[in-house]
């Protein structure tokens, strides 16, 4: 029983020195995309919301599991659409730029020709 009891305190002991590497090392590096925000973020709420409620039922890790899991794949569903939508929309905005520097040269172009036609004259 003591051997038990050793073993859960340096699994424990082990355990969270892990994840605070793993959470360093995860902050490094490049910004996350709306997906991965959205995926992190959802598990979070999720786990947390199942941990509730598999707390209430009598089966906490079953219900961060279910909860962790159910809230990463809606998370990374909206994470995604909003990436999408931020592409579409930067897609829009340039295809604008370019319309309004093709007018701007039109202009450009029919403003000499009527000084042209003027200086003719």
């Amino acid at each position: 029983m003591k051997l038990i009891n050793v073993l859960n305190v340096s699994i424990k002991s082990l355990v969270m020195p892990c994840v605070c590497v793993a959470l360093i090392a995860g902050c490094s590096g490049q910004s996350l995309s709306g997906r991965e925000k959205g995926t992190l973020g959802g598990a979070a709420l999720g786990s947390g919301l199942g941990a509730i409620i598999g707390n209430s039922v009598g089966s906490t890790g079953a219900g961060i599991a279910i909860g962790g899991a159910a809230g990463a794949i809606t998370g990374g569903l909206l994470g995604n659409e909003s990436d999408n939508a931020d592409e579409r929309s930067s897609y829009q905005e340039e295809q604008m730029r370019r319309q309004q520097a093709e007018l701007d040269r039109q202009r450009r172009e029919l403003n000499e020709i009527r000084r042209r036609q003027r200086s003719d004259y």
